[in-house]
C-alpha cells in the first residue's frame, strides 16, 4: 500500500468505527419523547386540578379523619400511645409478610433448606402474633 492509499484506508476505517453524532442522538429520541410526554401530562393534570377543583370546604371535609383528633389543634397535645402501638405492630407484621412474596415466587425451585427456613420464620411470626394477642395489644378499648 502506498502512503496516500494507506491514509485513505485509515480515514475510512476510522469513519466506520466512530459512530455519527446523528445516530447517537437518534438513539435517545424515544427517551426524550417519553420524558416530554410525562412532563406534559403532569403539567396538564396539575393545571386541570387547579381549574376544575371545587373550593368550598364544609365542616365534614375539614373534620378529623382516622387520626382521632382534630388536625388543626396544638402539635404538642397528648394522645393515646395505642396509636403508636398499632402502627408499629402493623409495620412489623406487614414487612414480615412481604418476605413471603419472593419465597412464593421461587417456591418451585427451592431446596428443602429454603422451605424449612421459611417454616422457622413463620413459626417465629406466629409466636410473636400469639404473644401480642395474649398481652392485649390488638384490643382497642
Amino acid at each position: 500500500m502506498k502512503g496516500s492509499q494507506y491514509a485513505a484506508y485509515s480515514a475510512t476505517r476510522r469513519a466506520k468505527k466512530e459512530p455519527k453524532v446523528e445516530n447517537l442522538l437518534a438513539s435517545y429520541l424515544p427517551i426524550m419523547i417519553f420524558f416530554a410526554i410525562a412532563v406534559a401530562l403532569g403539567l396538564l393534570l396539575m393545571l386541570s386540578a387547579i381549574v376544575i377543583a371545587v373550593r368550598n370546604p364544609d365542616p365534614e371535609k375539614v373534620s378529623a379523619y382516622e387520626c382521632g383528633f382534630n388536625a388543626f389543634d396544638d402539635a404538642r397535645m397528648k394522645f393515646d400511645v395505642r396509636f403508636y402501638l398499632v402502627a408499629i405492630l402493623f409495620i412489623i407484621f406487614d414487612l414480615e409478610i412481604a418476605f413471603l412474596f419472593p419465597w412464593g415466587v421461587a417456591f418451585s425451585e427451592m431446596s428443602m433448606t429454603g422451605f424449612w427456613s421459611m417454616m422457622v420464620f413463620l413459626g417465629v411470626l406466629t409466636v410473636g402474633f400469639a404473644y401480642e394477642w395474649k398481652k392485649g395489644a390488638l384490643e382497642w378499648e
